[in-house]
């Protein structure tokens, strides 16, 4: 007799990473950050979830304010595992076009950007680059 409980394979959890970006970081070989950013997912921490009925509604990205000058910093991860535990817990992948559209919403209000701020490979650049580097 069968049994009311299904017996399926468990879905693999999700991955929330960007391989080449955390290898590119890791040689600090700008060409192949920029490449990365334009051909992979970053992890953004997110201070709201998206809805999960909507696959277009990513959340709401999580941004950090310097208390003593105010500045923003917009900090982005190679992979999920690399993001302080002081952040927000949830995080979504952007892909390169949501990306430049945040930048280009937010970018006169950022003052920089971090990737991996925590390590083991961080970088920093402007709004302006990152930009840059997905345009090319």
């Amino acid at each position: 007799m069968a049994s009311g409980k299904k017996r399926g394979k468990k879905k693999p959890p999700l991955e929330f990473r960007n391989t080449q970006l955390g290898d590119a970081l890791q040689t600090q070989d700008m060409a192949a950050v920029a490449f990365a950013l334009r051909h992979g997912p970053t992890v953004v921490p997110l201070m709201k979830p998206g809805t999960r009925d909507n696959p277009l509604d990513v959340g709401e990205v999580w941004t950090f304010r310097d208390p003593n000058t105010g500045d923003i910093a917009l900090l982005l991860f190679s992979d999920a595992v690399h993001k302080p535990e002081a952040l927000p817990a949830a995080v979504a992948l952007q892909s390169p076009t949501a990306l430049r559209a945040f930048l280009e919403a937010y970018g006169d209000t950022i003052s920089t950007v971090f990737l991996d701020i925590a390590g083991p490979h961080p970088m920093q650049a402007t709004p302006a680059d990152i930009i840059a580097a997905l345009d090319a």
